[in-house]
């Protein structure tokens, strides 16, 4: 028999209240039977309360990330009551910003379970209360959004998306522009204050079967906004006759298509898309998670490479904004044990390897050619707090500024003066006139556009990491991902690393330990720790900000002669993959893990 403690009976009245109101048959069946799950004496009743209490423990925080969660009913909960609400706070702080101006708002969506539902509840909200609403026609990828935002002059740009997060879960981006944000922020994703503003209206809004919906009455926009961001994607395309074989992979996501395109258009026509991959599926069947950073995400497609005799495979994670990229570098061919792509040598690059290729290519065509009168007159590479130190001296190394910013492109795409931005997680923004915001489709075209131009005279991709080595020293990087089933266990760890730092990282002494949460280098606080080595040596710890998970970044950076040949870059190289692994085991150690 079950005991029904008045906690419990709390909840369970919370979840009978929450399915009288909600708006969703399926979402109320499925709280219904877990509700009489909770209070029967059947296998399974302990499981179905633990449920229960977490649903109803608190409500899905709106923040700079919009809201992220897991698929089901309740208030902590990705669903339509969420969003309807979410949708209501969001049209009413537009109308509050723009007085008696009518609102536009472009919204997109991916091709996850209930994306279109969110999609169309978010229309039908915001129609009812006197915005324009231009909804995308089909599952799109995010940089499609993006670019709409800016292009269609519109106030705000709702995208519902989990991006590379698993199946379950799905997701509601925010960006803001038009005349809400004027700014270098203009159409980017929300930061404080708005994040706080919104949030405010959204707790206002009454449960989701008294919010209004209309039933038409927007916009459904067509084809040409797919036209018109394949078009400025290929406006960066060079000239040089196409060589290059590509491997693709959307990983069942949305950006398949727009992506084929975009590399056609500008001229690559030897393209070998992964046919089990290519279509959207929103349960992503061939991956455990669909993020290309997943160890086993791309082998399917390294291993078409492989068969294909291709020059590099490109991967965007399911709603497109990230790019990944592999090649085959003869460094890392083992021939030990089955011999497969990766004992021949196919590895994935990590992202700042691919943010320093595209920094240096972008900063190498705005190199200043006359005097400059002032570093306002300088365009800016810009990267995240995390990435790697190295494309600061890129920037240094063309005469052009370089800034720091807080993690996440919504802070990366403020930067004033913005060229080219990025961050280690596989986010790069090529075109920020276009898309102020991470876009894996556009990047994909300079990454092949790069190697094609390499392999020209006889080189790649590797042989161009090895010439920035020989320029600006080898910097490394690598990191240490901590998944925690129980999210209390994060502030724990990050309060332990505060109160005993470690006293040496890799075989060298800690010189300085910085509390981000106190600010650093001007930028605004946040919930991480920096950690220096006497030898340069550093390391990042933060939580994540859409995942469970602490993250660790790890940079070693040594010296390479300007001179260097292959093999002495080759013995660096070995060696600092050697203290990597170390100071990986040695930051595990400081966190107790």
């Amino acid at each position: 028999m079950t005991v029904i403690d008045d906690s419990l009976q709390s909840v369970l009245a919370a979840a009978a209240a929450w399915e009288r109101d909600d708006v969703d048959d399926a979402d109320k069946a499925e709280l219904r039977a877990l509700r009489a799950r909770a209070e029967s004496g059947a296998p399974g009743a302990v499981q179905a309360q633990a449920e229960l209490r977490d649903r109803f423990a608190t409500t899905l925080q709106f923040g700079t990330a919009g809201l992220r969660g897991a698929m089901a009913a309740g208030p902590n909960r990705m669903n339509r009551a969420v969003v309807i609400g979410a949708a209501s706070g969001l049209g009413a702080f537009l109308r509050d910003a723009l007085g008696r101006a009518t609102p536009r708002v472009v919204v997109g969506f991916d091709a996850r379970h209930r994306s279109f539902d969110f999609a169309r509840d978010t229309a039908a909200v915001m129609t009812a209360q006197g915005i324009e609403v231009l909804l995308m026609p089909s599952p799109l990828p995010t940089p499609v959004l993006s670019f709409a935002v800016r292009d269609r002059g519109a106030d705000a740009g709702v995208m519902v998306t989990a991006s590379h997060n698993p199946a379950a879960d799905n997701g509601y981006k925010v960006y803001l522009g038009g005349r809400v944000v004027a700014d270098g922020g203009q159409g980017a994703q929300i930061v404080p204050p708005y994040d706080g503003q919104i949030a405010e209206r959204i707790a206002a809004v009454g449960p989701a079967v008294s919010v209004p919906r209309a039933a038409a009455g927007w916009t459904v926009l067509g084809p040409d906004v797919v036209d018109d961001y394949v078009a400025a994607a290929v406006t960066l395309a060079d000239d040089t006759p196409r060589r290059l074989r590509i491997v693709t992979t959307s990983l069942h996501g949305v950006g398949g298509q727009v992506l084929a395109r975009v590399l056609a258009e500008a001229g690559f026509t030897d393209v070998v898309p992964v046919p089990e991959q290519f279509d959207p599926n929103p349960d992503f069947p061939t991956v455990v998670f669909p993020n290309p950073e997943e160890k086993g995400a791309i082998d399917m497609a390294i291993a078409v490479a492989q068969d294909s005799r291709a020059d590099i495979v490109i991967a965007n994670d399911p709603d497109a904004d990230r790019c990944a990229v592999a090649v085959l570098d003869r460094r890392m061919g083992t021939y030990q044990g089955a011999e497969t792509a990766q004992s021949q040598g196919w590895r994935m690059l990590h992202g700042d390897e691919v943010g320093a290729l595209l920094g240096d290519d972008v900063a190498s065509r705005l190199a200043p050619v006359g005097p400059i009168r002032s570093t306002g007159d300088r365009p800016v590479l810009a990267n995240s707090i995390v990435s790697s130190r190295l494309l600061a001296a890129i920037a240094n190394r063309h005469g052009l500024a370089h800034a720091t910013t807080l993690t996440g492109f919504k802070w990366i795409a403020r930067t004033p003066g913005l060229a080219f931005g990025y961050e280690e997680a596989l986010g790069y923004c090529v075109d920020p006139a276009r898309v102020r915001d991470k876009d894996g489709i556009s990047a994909a075209l300079l990454v092949a556009q790069l190697a094609n131009r390499l392999k020209a005279d006889g080189r790649g991709l590797i042989d161009k990491l090895d010439d920035l080595a020989r320029e600006h020293g080898l910097y490394l990087t690598d990191q240490l991902a901590v998944r925690f089933e129980d999210l209390a266990g994060i502030p724990v760890t990050m309060a332990r690393l505060r109160s005993e730092p470690p006293e040496s990282l890799a075989g060298s002494p800690v010189v300085a330990v910085l509390d981000l949460a106190e600010g650093a280098d001007g930028l605004p606080p946040t919930d991480g720790v920096r950690i220096l080595t006497a030898d340069g040596t550093r390391v990042i710890v933060r939580p994540s900000g859409t995942e469970p998970k602490v993250k660790c970044y790890l940079e070693v950076v040594r010296d390479v002669a300007a001179d260097a040949t292959f093999d002495e870059i080759s013995q660096v190289r070995a060696g600092v993959r050697t203290t990597l692994a170390t100071l990986k085991h040695d930051v595990a150690a400081a966190l107790g893990l």
